[in-house]
Order: structure tokens, then C-alpha cells, then sequence
């Protein structure tokens, strides 16, 4: 079933720090294959191909190409609205209206939530058009299921015509008790951050009650551009004009002031995964409440009470005579936390940017556009990377002015620019690049191509490459 007179809109930008070690900042939660093998953005694509598969992405610029691939591998096609810089769901949501014709349903989504019923998310939808149509913003909300203090919450005021309510008040993220006494109540839902309104509608109500934002992006799409890059359209507003927009989410920044909202419940199963706490809960537990998640083999409980372990798969993770702990292992870092600690991961992110640690920011395995590397081993001269690249796809040409570089091939065919020289490598063979050389590395075949790569020099940052070509649009 398919809704083609709605547009989803999907909000990928966000941090996800909460899933720290395994969402870092380059690689936000998002991303993550949390479910299965899927991602939560994946996920979240294939649940609103139900309603449309012809789908907006609103993403930050360091994430393209992760939205590009999701959206490869779901077998969908995107409009993708590249953000230069994060400003939070206002802007965001201001830049996807003004995209759209000014009567086109809406349909605003965050990309990190859980939501496996797609039928009843559907049908869901569908409860809030009259209302969208007729000139309201309609937000959808949770029925709850215990008093959180995790979750903002929406009260619902009278039934309105159009099948929905109006909403009578939102309330921000309540202590424990007035979480209770809101449940009591019986009127509150948890308020999911989805949307659904005409692209006018948003536009008008931003002009009214966040001009300066409104202003903002407005002035950044006049001048938006756009590029193709392996078949994907990214539209870019201008960066300057879009940086001087004020960050801002659209509960504060329109919601809270605006005059027609109205309100549909949703009681299907849904999450927000915003905690390992929540991640936890996805998976099936044992008769003394143990979970695991992960490469779930490689997890081992002895003697354990309601333990969480997220296991790399690399080594085995054993937890002997725990209760209420979260184990999170990845390759380059490690979480050993009290479930009731979960929500303050964020604070060990913020000590570890403080501390200039790569770990906050970025993997040991990045990926990039025509595959990935992970960085196997480093020195204060010397770095050993592992290096994959998609069959047909290839690195910039480049040069850097600091390291030399050899490279042996472990798996696949490699065809090699050094230089002048181009030459194809296979299985074992192996080249050197000489400090200043130009050179470049493609996979010419089939098959993936793996190598090993072993970097020297005195300086071994990524920013030292100078690009003279690239079929990524970097520069």
C-alpha cells in the first residue's frame, strides 16, 4: 500500500552519543546496523516506501555518502538536502518545505527510531491526513507504557472534527514523580517527533514564530546547487547563508506557539533507541532478564542478572556475577556501564573529545564512498591500514606530501597508478609510492579488492592528501 499524496521527509542528522562506543560522531547511530544486519535508517526507509517510495533525506555533508549507500542498498531512490552545518529540526524541516510545493503533504520522520509494524505505522498516517489537509500540523504521540523521564510528552486537549485532537500542551522531560502523576492523568502520549503537515503550512508558521530561521534558510535555498554524484541528486544550500541559521528544535521553536496542532495516538511498538538501555530491550531475554546483541556467539553470561552485552565479534566477551550492566565492546573501545548510568554516556563522550581522543569522534574501520579502511596498527612514524574498495569503484587521484606508502594486495586485482605507470596487481604482489608521487588505487573487477597498506613519514593525518581528481565530489 502506498500513500503517493504524502512525502516523507527523513531527518538523518543527530549525534547519537547515548550509543557511544558503538555510534561515534562520524558514524551516528543511524548508521548502525543495530537490527540484524540493518541499520535504523534502513529501516526507517523501508517502513516509509509503504506510504511513498519517492522520499526526501534531510543529512548533514560528512554523512552522503552512508545515506547514498543505504539508499543503494534498499533499492530506493532519494531527493537527499545536504546540511553544511547541524541546526537542529527546524531548519531542517524549513529546508524539506522549501523544497516542496506549497500544498504537498509532509510527512517528517527521524531516521533513529524503531517502529517494526509498517502497516500500522501506515495506517497511523493516514488517522492524521484530514487534518493536514485542512490546515493543521499534526504531530502522532505514543501511548505510554511507564512513566519515563526519557521522553517528552504530549497532553491532549478535545476531539476535533478531522478525527484527531488538539493538542492542549506539550511538556519537556519530567522528573520521576510528574512523570507518574502525567500517566495518572491519562490523557499524555509520548511525543514521537513526527510530523505531518502541508509544505505552506510549516513555512507560514516558522514566518510567524521563528522569522530569523525562516529567514535564514530561505536566503541559503535561493542560492541552493546541485550535484550527481554515482546517481544520486544531493541538493546543497549555500553554506555561508545556512551557518548564520540559529539551532533550534521545531517543539521550541513552532510547536510550543502555534495555534493549530493537532495530535493522533500510535499504539504500535515503537522506540527511539536513544540508550543501550533501549537497545537492550530489542533483544530476546533469557529466564534471569540477560540479552545480547551484536555477533551475539561471541557473548557469554555466567552467573549473571539483567547483563547487556553488544558483542564486536573479534573476542569473546564474558560477564561473570553482574547484575543490571551494560557491556558494550567494539575493536578500539570498550563500555562497561550500570544500566542505570545509560543516559549519561554522553558525559564519556564529552570527556573524551576533551581529551582529544580519536575514539569519540570515529572508528577504527571508517567508511568511505568506494569502500572502507581500518586502521590496523600506528606509530609515532609509521600506520597499517586495511584497505577495501567496491568492485568498479576507485580512491582520488592524489598525492601527500608527508608519507610514502606500500601497498600489497591480499584479495582481488588492484589496478594501480604510480606515477606515470599504471599497472594491474593481484593476490601478494605489491608497490611502493614514493613520498609526492602521484597515485591513485582502483578494483577494476568483480570481486572486492582488499590490501594492506603500510604508511611512513613524518606526519600520517588524513587531512594530507591533495586530491587532482575524484568521482565523489570531495574536494
Amino acid at each position: 500500500m502506498t500513500i503517493s499524496s504524502i512525502c516523507p521527509v527523513i531527518l538523518c542528522g543527530g549525534s547519537g552519543t547515548r550509543l557511544w562506543p558503538l555510534s561515534r560522531k562520524s558514524l551516528p547511530k543511524q548508521f548502525v546496523p543495530l537490527i540484524g544486519s540493518k541499520s535504523l535508517l534502513r529501516l526507517t526507509v523501508e517502513r516509509l516506501a509503504h506510504i511513498n517510495p519517492n522520499l526526501v533525506c534531510v543529512a548533514a555533508e560528512d554523512h552522503r555518502f552512508l545515506v547514498a549507500q543505504t539508499l543503494h542498498d534498499a533499492k530506493l531512490g532519494a531527493s537527499v538536502i545536504l546540511e553544511p552545518v547541524a541546526r537542529n529540526t527546524a531548519a531542517a524541516m524549513a529546508l524539506a518545505a522549501l523544497a516542496a510545493p506549497p500544498s504537498q503533504l509532509l510527512l517528517f520522520c527521524p531516521a533513529d527510531h524503531h517502529i517494526p509494524d509498517a502497516a500500522a505505522f501506515a495506517a497511523m498516517v493516514e488517522q492524521g491526513r484530514a487534518a493536514a489537509t485542512g490546515g493543521a500540523i499534526v504531530t502522532f504521540g505514543v501511548a505510554p507504557s511507564f512513566p519515563s523521564t526519557a521522553y517528552g510528552y504530549i497532553e491532549q486537549g478535545t476531539a476535533r472534527p478531522d478525527g484527531a485532537r488538539d493538542v492542549q500542551r506539550f511538556i519537556e522531560k519530567p522528573q520521576a514523580q510528574a512523570a507518574q502523576q502525567l500517566l495518572l492523568g491519562g490523557h499524555v502520549l509520548w511525543n514521537a517527533g513526527i510530523f505531518l503537515c502541508q509544505a505552506q503550512v510549516l513555512l507560514q508558521a516558522m514566518a510567524r514564530h521563528a522569522p530569523d530561521i525562516y529567514q535564514s534558510c530561505l536566503d541559503a535555498w535561493a542560492k541552493v546547487k546541485t550535484d550527481q554524484v554515482g546517481g544520486q541528486t544531493f541538493f546543497r544550500p549555500d553554506a555561508g547563508l545556512f551557518k548564520a541559521c540559529r539551532s533550534q528544535s521545531i517543539d521550541y521553536a513552532v510547536m510550543e506557539h502555534h495555534d493549530n496542532v493537532a495530535v493522533v495516538p500510535f499504539d504500535g511498538t515503537w522506540s527511539d533507541v536513544g540508550s543501550w538501555n533501549a537497545v537492550a530491550e530489542l533483544a530476546p531475554a533469557d529466564a534471569m532478564g540477560n540479552r545480547a546483541g551484536g555477533d551475539s556467539a561471541h557473548a557469554h553470561h555466567m552467573k549473571t542478572q539483567n547483563t547487556y552485552i553488544h558483542a564486536a565479534g573479534q573476542r569473546p566477551v564474558v560477564a561473570l556475577g553482574t547484575h543490571n550492566v551494560l557491556i558494550i565492546d567494539t575493536p578500539d573501545a570498550l563500555l562497561v556501564a550500570d544500566a542505570s548510568q545509560a543516559e549519561a554516556v554522553k558525559e564519556v563522550v564529552a570527556k573524551l573529545e576533551a581529551l582529544d581522543a580519536s575514539q569519540a569522534l570515529q572508528h577504527r574501520r571508517v567508511a568511505r564512498p568506494w569502500g572502507w579502511y581500518d586502521s590496523v596498527d600506528a606509530g609515532p612514524r609509521h600506520q597499517v591500514k586495511r584497505i577495501g574498495v567496491n568492485p568498479g569503484a576507485s580512491l582520488s587521484l592524489q598525492m601527500h606530501h608527508h608519507r610514502a606508502e606500500h601497498w600489497i594486495v591480499v584479495s582481488g586485482t588492484a589496478e594501480v597508478t604510480n606515477g606515470d605507470t599504471v599497472r594491474i596487481l593481484t593476490e601478494n604482489q605489491s608497490t611502493f609510492i614514493p613520498l609526492g608521487q602521484t597515485h591513485r588505487l582502483a578494483n577494476p573487477g568483480k570481486l572486492p579488492l582488499e590490501i594492506i597498506e603500510v604508511q611512513s613519514g613524518a606526519y600520517l593525518g588524513e587531512d594530507d592528501i591533495v586530491r587532482f581528481e575524484d568521482n565523489y565530489g570531495r574536494n
